[in-house]
C-alpha cells in the first residue's frame, strides 16, 4: 500500500532519499559523494563559524554581559551541568565529547528546518557516532578494569568458570552501537518522511499549518532524540567504570 501510495501521479514529487551528487573513483573502488556528505559539510561549516564566533567573544567576555554572551553562557553552564549530574567524577574528562555529539546531533537534527535533509536521517552518520561511542566505552573498560572483572561480568549470572553465558552476553554488547544509532536514525528519518509526505501529498493545502509539524518532528522530537542518545552514552561509559566508586 505504502508503495502504491509512492508511486501515485498526485505523489509524483515525494523523495526522502539520499541521492549521489557525485561520483569518483578510489583505490579501484567507486566512492560517491551523497547528498548527506553535502549537508554533513554545512551542518559542521556552522558549528565551526559558531564556535570561532564564540570562542573570540569569550575571550574577550565584557564585564556586562550581552545577549550573546549570556547564551553561551548558558549552553556551556547546562550541557556542563548534564554531563556532571549524570557522570560524577568521570565528567571533566568526557565533558568535551559529549557536548560536541549533543550540538552536532542537535543542529543535525533541525536542520530540516532550513531546508536540508537531516544528516542523521542517514544510518551512515548515526551508525558512526554509535562507533565512536563504542570504542569510546570499550577503552575505558579496559583501561578501568581488569581482565578477570571483565571476564566475570561477561559470564555473569554465572561462574566464570562456566561460560555459557559468554555468547549471549557478546551479543549485547555488540547491540549496543546498533540500538543507539538505530533509534536515533529511525525517529529522524520517520520525521523527514512524514514531512515529505504532507508536502507531496498535501502540497495544495500545505500553507502555515505544517510549522506545527515542524515544531514538533524538527524540534521536540530532534531535541529529545539528541537527549537520549547523550543520556544513553553518558550511562554506558560510567558503566565501563565497574564498582570502583
Amino acid at each position: 500500500m505504502n508503495e502504491a501510495i509512492l508511486m501515485s501521479a498526485s505523489a509524483k514529487d515525494i523523495d526522502f532519499m539520499v541521492h549521489g551528487l557525485y561520483k569518483f573513483e578510489l583505490f579501484g573502488q567507486e566512492v560517491w559523494i551523497t547528498t548527506s556528505h553535502v549537508c554533513i559539510a554545512i551542518v559542521m561549516l556552522v558549528l565551526v563559524v559558531f564556535s570561532v564566533i564564540a570562542n573570540r567573544k569569550l575571550a574577550h567576555a565584557a564585564e556586562v554581559p550581552d545577549t550573546f554572551q549570556n547564551v553561551l553562557e548558558l549552553m556551556v553552564e547546562k550541557l556542563s551541568g548534564i554531563v556532571e549530574s549524570n557522570m560524577g567524577s568521570h565528567a571533566p574528562k568526557f565533558t568535551n565529547y559529549i557536548c560536541t555529539i549533543f550540538v552536532f546531533i542537535l543542529v543535525s537534527n533541525i536542520s530540516g528546518l532550513f531546508g536540508l535533509r537531516p544528516p542523521t536521517a542517514d544510518y551512515g552518520t548515526t551508525f558512526a557516532l554509535a562507533v565512536i561511542t563504542f570504542v569510546l566505552i570499550h577503552v575505558t573498560k579496559w583501561r578501568n578494569q581488569s581482565f578477570k572483572t571483565i571476564w566475570t561480568d561477561m559470564c555473569s549470572p554465572l561462574p566464570p568458570w562456566l561460560p555459557l553465558w559468554l555468547p549471549i552476553n557478546l551479543i549485547s554488547e555488540i547491540a549496543v552501537p546498533i540500538s543507539l544509532s538505530l533509534r536515533l536514525f529511525a525517529n529522524v528519518l520517520s520525521g523527514t518522511v512524514m514531512m515529505a509526505l504532507v508536502y507531496g501529498l498535501l502540497a495544495k493545502i500545505a500553507i502555515i499549518w505544517p510549522a506545527a509539524l515542524h515544531v514538533y518532528f524538527d524540534l521536540f522530537s530532534g531535541a529529545i532524540q539528541t537527549y537520549v542518545f547523550c543520556m544513553l552514552t553518558m550511562t554506558y561509559i560510567t558503566q565501563s567504570y565497574g564498582d570502583e566508586e
